[in-house]
């Protein structure tokens, strides 16, 4: 199926904010507007994530045929560590990923397989598990802008039947978690400030100031501690195009240090 990519109409991007790894088996509004879109969406030819959970020195993409679903968590219940999300990989898609960017030497990885930020939520875009799922890695030792600029050179795939998705959340300081109120919609004074913000800035197409989120004031490095959740975002506003829509889903706050915020865009 994903041997021959030709063009197609033009697909749209999405952040999702995945939160807890409990959405994959729970049932909440989140995981309902996360059915809701699949339902939606024209069903994409493949599927490029970015997940806020697999971090690398250099940057890769899973090239094997079965990816394995990783349980990269501890202490949830039985259930959650028994499911399997059985989709495809393409290596044929990798190897276009690999062919598209040109800003660095994007390696084939054939160990990794699908993390709990892409499989939790793409099996309620597309519970069947018929779509090959490709993960890309973030390179942990490079600055926002540059993954911003790399994830422009992207743009292309989004006309050769690919959904790019990146898989994070915009306030997670899991720190300063209300463990005992975690499901409740509540935010922290910094947690609502730094959301509203980013909220602004996304709507109002302020992608400058997202990329240079360090000097955004202390809510934002209270709501960012470290940057893996945070940077898949700026991997879809990268693929904005000037004239397309976007959109916000999901937006709630949870447990007060998390938002589940989800972005639209096309």
């Amino acid at each position: 199926m994903t041997s021959k990519l030709g063009l197609t109409s033009k697909m749209p991007v999405l952040f999702l904010g995945h939160g807890s790894p409990m959405n994959a088996i729970e049932e909440n509004e989140f995981v309902s507007a996360f059915r809701s879109l699949g339902q939606e969406l024209i069903k994409p030819k493949a599927i490029l994530c970015i997940s806020a959970h697999w971090e690398t020195k250099g940057t890769f993409v899973t090239a094997m045929r079965r990816p394995r679903t990783i349980h990269d968590f501890g202490g949830f219940p039985r259930e959650l560590f028994e499911v399997q999300y059985p989709a495809p990989g393409s290596p044929e898609v990798a190897r276009k990923i690999q062919n598209t960017v040109t800003k660095t030497k994007v390696g084939l990885n054939n160990q990794w397989g699908l993390d709990h930020g892409a499989w939790s939520v793409i099996k309620h875009l597309y519970p069947n598990a018929d779509i090959p799922v490709i993960q890309m890695s973030i390179d942990y030792s490079l600055a926002p802008k540059y993954h911003y600029e790399l994830a422009r050179e992207l743009s292309s795939l989004r006309e050769k039947g690919i959904l790019i998705i990146g898989s994070g959340n915009m306030v997670h300081n899991l720190r300063e978690v209300a463990w005992n109120r975690l499901n409740e919609p509540f935010a922290f004074d910094w947690a609502l400030e730094a959301s509203e913000k980013m909220k602004h800035y996304i709507l109002n197409g302020h992608h400058d100031h997202l990329i240079d989120f360090k000097s955004q004031g202390t809510a934002f490095n209270l709501a960012i501690p470290t940057p893996e959740h945070y940077l898949p975002l700026l991997y879809a506003l990268a693929l904005k195009g000037e004239t397309e829509n976007i959109s916000l889903f999901n937006d709630k706050p949870l447990g007060g240090a998390l938002t589940m915020t989800s972005v639209k865009i096309g």
